[in-house]
């Protein structure tokens, strides 16, 4: 088996792949059971569309459950933040140079981003190109759609 990369979380984000770890184990793998169960019951195997459904979830929610248990195992959690410079668990205020829009963001493990709450991933161009700068560091960004500059404006 191959080495794992460790993946950086919040205490948040450790807490939401065990929620969802335990409704897989504990809900999702026993209706699977069941399901399948049920559909045995219908007889020949060989074309029944239940059984096939229910076999095929069940490999999409072991698969899920396998992902989740070497995610937890690999974790590490972020638990002090350093406010000097921006690292992974911090919330920074950004300023784009050409345009003069503010906008904050906070730097999360690749597992937990989510551009539409504005958590952005350590591996992000974004988030490479901040990562140990301080107040008032100028930068600028190698992204996919072109180069722009930013401004660090907080850390928190």
């Amino acid at each position: 088996m191959s080495e794992q990369k460790e993946l950086f979380l919040t205490q948040d984000g450790l807490d939401e792949l065990k929620k969802e770890l335990d409704e897989l184990i504990q809900v999702r793998r026993p209706e699977i059971i069941n399901a399948l169960k049920d559909a045995r019951a219908q007889g020949d195997l060989s074309e029944n569309a239940e059984y096939d459904a229910a076999r095929n979830d069940q490999a999409i929610v072991e698969s899920r459950i396998r992902e989740l248990e070497a995610m937890i195992e690999n974790a590490v959690v972020i638990t002090k933040v350093n406010t000097d410079v921006v690292s992974i668990g911090t919330k920074v205020t950004l300023e784009y140079i050409d345009d003069e829009e503010e906008e904050e963001y906070s730097i999360v493990g690749s597992s937990e981003a989510d551009p539409f709450l504005n958590k952005i991933s350590n591996e992000s161009p974004i988030a490479k190109a901040i990562m140990g700068l301080k107040v008032g560091s100028v930068v600028s960004v190698d992204s996919p759609n072109g180069k722009y500059d930013v401004k660090i404006l907080s850390i928190n």
